[in-house]
């Protein structure tokens, strides 16, 4: 078994909160029937193509903002900042996280951004000093899935792909991670991730 110096992890719905009770609680607020967003924006090929240029880079959040708010039939101003308005840090992940790079392990973050304005995923996250490395999709014109953005975030990692486990809560965006090698943890509730982790780098992430 080969020794895992690197940790990579996704960011929404790993280092924060679950994503869909944030989703349900807008709903709630908008009034809107329960699974509109879900049904609008995630499942139209439409609004997806504009979603994946969004974690590119390709469009702004306003702009995606303006044409997401037409379908659902609600103001466009902040959209995605109300859609995760009660997203919150995950603190026993983050927990983990600290407790890994004490341990010697490089950990860094690869995730699909949304853009930052107006509203800032990462904000009061402090990626560049909790981190040794954070790759933010958006500013290298790529998205997960793309086998390119794993194979950058390995470079600056500065490890190889059979050193690293790689943790996300979409199990399609760990196919690649694994093809290149990597090993990978399907994200589930924190303590059932923190105890697959320990299981691969052999160590304990509980404070």
């Amino acid at each position: 078994m080969a020794f895992h110096k690197g940790l990579i992890l996704d960011f929404g719905g790993v280092l924060t909160t679950p994503l869909l009770p944030s989703v349900a609680d807008f709903e709630r607020r908008e009034e809107l029937d329960e699974g509109s967003v879900i049904g609008q924006l995630y499942l139209d090929p439409e609004v997806v193509r504009l979603t994946e240029d969004l974690e590119r880079g390709a469009v702004t959040q306003v702009q995606w903002n303006k044409f997401a708010a037409r379908r659902l039939g609600v103001e466009s101003d902040n959209l995605l900042g109300r859609i995760f308005s009660t997203l919150r840090p995950e603190p026993l992940m983050l927990q983990a996280a600290m407790v890994a790079r004490q341990s010697g392990i490089r950990v860094g973050v690869l995730s699909n951004s949304v853009g930052a304005d107006p509203w800032d995923l990462y904000e009061g996250y402090e990626l560049g000093v909790r981190f040794d490395a954070a790759l933010i999709s958006g500013q290298h014109g790529l998205r997960k899935p793309d086998t390119a953005i794993y194979e950058r975030m390995l470079k600056i990692m500065e490890l190889p792909a059979n050193e690293c486990v790689f943790v996300d809560d979409v199990e399609h965006n760990l196919l690649p991670a694994a093809e290149l090698g990597m090993a990978t943890v399907l994200a589930a509730d924190p303590r059932t991730t923190i105890e697959s982790l320990q299981e691969i780098l052999g160590i304990s992430l509980f404070p």
